[in-house]
């Protein structure tokens, strides 16, 4: 039997959380399944195809687990499995922000994103918007705490001289890395906060 698309994604994960973004090459695929360059090649054409076929594997259980009914608790639950998903995988973020992955699991994942805020009243433009703007903060967010897990804080005390950041001195407590989560949550509220007002609820087959 061949080696299959599935096993070819799997692999690629594998040699993502080995050696990081910069290590995922079509041969160490090839050399983590023992099979030929050109197998690989086969089923993804370049790296660039591979890397798509991952980061959307990434996403392929974000919707596996039953979903709040209301709103926003819904859109929030989804947003934190986006993120628990990108921050299971070394460098994973920085992958994803790297692609345009237009695959069934993204796919899958947006349309129940945008479908969520359509449900709750929201035009098509500000759940389109939404949806590209908590994403691309999960994306950004996900990328500084994997970056930090593998170097020191982006900002340090004696970087940061009182004399000179005097308002930066006074913030660097909540800027550490153990802060992550709490930046996170804080971020999403302020998104949804600042939503304009809902133009009604949609009929019940957009929720999905």
């Amino acid at each position: 039997m061949g080696t299959t698309r599935g096993e070819i994604v799997a692999a690629t994960l594998a040699v993502l959380d080995e050696h990081g973004l910069d290590g995922v090459t079509m041969r160490a695929v090839a050399a983590r399944l023992g099979v030929q360059h050109n197998t690989v090649r086969w089923h993804a054409s370049s790296k660039g195809r591979l890397l798509e076929l991952a980061s959307d594997e990434l996403l392929a259980h974000c919707l596996d687990e039953p979903l709040p009914e209301a709103f926003p608790d819904r859109l929030k639950e989804l947003s934190r499995r986006c993120r628990t998903a990108l921050l299971s995988h070394r460098d994973a973020a920085r992958m994803v922000a790297g692609v345009f992955a237009a695959e069934p699991h993204t796919l899958r994942y947006a349309d129940s994103v945008i479908a969520t805020l359509l449900a709750a009243g929201h035009s098509p433009r500000t759940a389109a918007w939404t949806h590209w703007t908590i994403f691309y903060l999960t994306l950004g967010h996900t990328q500084e705490q994997q970056a930090a897990q593998a170097a020191a804080p982006a900002l340090l005390p004696d970087q940061a001289m009182a004399d000179s950041y005097p308002a930066l001195t006074e913030v660097l407590p909540y800027v550490g890395p153990d802060s992550f989560d709490q930046r996170f949550e804080f971020a999403l509220d302020l998104i949804i906060a600042g939503l304009p007002p809902a133009e009604g609820p949609l009929d019940p087959g957009h929720q999905r």
